[in-house]
């Protein structure tokens, strides 16, 4: 905490291991920037929970992660990746603002979460990756960046495969700064085609213990270009 210049968090939180069975572990706290900082780094993250919205903190068992040198790329997303424009934190707030859609299924991205986060990207603790087709937002992604681990937290597209295209450009701009580990929180088909697998939470959690002691990245905003 100290190194990345915020102040101690206010809220301890519960170990991992006494989640429920859907991967909650505690109802309560805030979303400021220490206090989230201090939620991944001990592998939990926060979404809303029931009917009322509260806020909750998340660990399941298992825990699904991409590895940074096992992504898949088909025939078809490779030719997708000459289609976009790939930018990197230039549209935060909006990026975010269009994972959490609310027309989208199961959307929980309130104005508080995309105001919390956007506090986090000023800091160069959070990150958003954009696919761009003729100036128009077409897709994207973010995250949380803490030393060598990066918690993608949602996605979105309005055209083919431009969430796709931002996730190859996210994996090659972790692989170009080091960072080993990229979470993606629960495993779908979608994430799976790519080559996201899942692990043991015990074994999630001993890597980001390895992780975080890894130096913070700088990424640099602008344009980037994914292989």
């Amino acid at each position: 905490m100290a190194r990345l210049g915020l102040p101690p968090c206010p809220w301890q939180f519960p170990p991992p291991d006494v989640a429920d069975e859907t991967g909650l572990v505690v109802v309560g706290g805030d979303l400021d920037p220490s206090t989230l900082i201090t939620a991944y780094a001990s592998g939990l993250f926060p979404m809303p929970v029931g009917r009322r919205r509260r806020l909750g903190w998340w660990s399941p068992d298992p825990r699904g992660i991409l590895p940074v040198d096992g992504l898949r790329i088909s025939r078809s997303l490779r030719r997708s990746l000459r289609r976009y424009e790939v930018r990197v934190d230039t549209v935060f707030s909006e990026t975010m603002a269009r994972c959490g859609d609310p027309r989208r299924p199961h959307g929980w991205i309130t104005p508080e979460f995309v105001d919390a986060y956007s506090t986090m990207s000023a800091l160069g603790l959070a990150h958003s990756v954009e696919c761009w087709e003729e100036d128009r937002l077409v897709g994207g992604l973010y995250g949380i960046s803490i030393g060598g681990l990066f918690a993608g937290e949602s996605m979105f597209h309005i055209a083919p495969d431009a969430s796709k295209v931002a996730l190859v450009a996210l994996v090659e701009l972790l692989g170009s700064h080091n960072v080993p580990l990229l979470d993606v929180q629960w495993l779908t088909p979608h994430l799976a085609s790519l080559g996201a697998v899942e692990i043991r939470r015990n074994t999630y959690l001993s890597q980001v213990r390895q992780a975080l002691v890894l130096p913070q990245p700088k990424f640099t905003p602008g344009p980037t270009t994914p292989r």
